[in-house]
């Protein structure tokens, strides 16, 4: 879910963010949290358990309007109600040359403290032109 919400809304995005190109994987995780989540749904999120290639990182907000006045039922527990953020992230990754993977760890409608994501770069895909500078 959120997939082709992420394809579209990165456009938005590069358009009105002024934001460089990030230079690796570090720095776009940094833009999603601090710029990105900001610029959509009004909250700043934080950057956190890196691993040590890199390449694996948690997305933690403290807060989030799209769960404000919601209550899942016990027979719903395993649902991932955010799913469509999850979706947004690899959506908008995806244009952007990286292919992730994007899964939800916390749940505070789950009864955890905050909503934590996990963002997990799969391979950068080198940008292919479809011309040639010397044509």
């Amino acid at each position: 879910m959120g997939y082709n919400i992420g394809i579209r809304l990165i456009d938005e995005f590069l358009a009105k963010s002024n934001v460089s190109s990030c230079v690796d994987f570090r720095e776009t995780a940094e833009v999603i949290a601090k710029v990105g989540l900001k610029m959509f749904i009004g909250v700043t999120a934080s950057v956190t358990n890196w691993n040590a290639e890199g390449t694996c990182c948690s997305i933690v907000l403290e807060d989030n309007p799209l769960v404000d006045f919601v209550e899942l039922p016990d027979t719903y527990q395993g649902l991932h109600y955010c799913n469509i953020l999850s979706g947004v992230i690899r959506g908008a990754l995806d244009m952007v040359s990286m292919k992730a993977e994007v899964t939800w760890l916390r749940d505070a409608l789950r009864g955890d403290d905050v909503f934590e994501l996990q963002v997990k770069l799969l391979k950068q895909v080198p940008e292919e032109y479809p011309y040639k500078d010397d044509e």
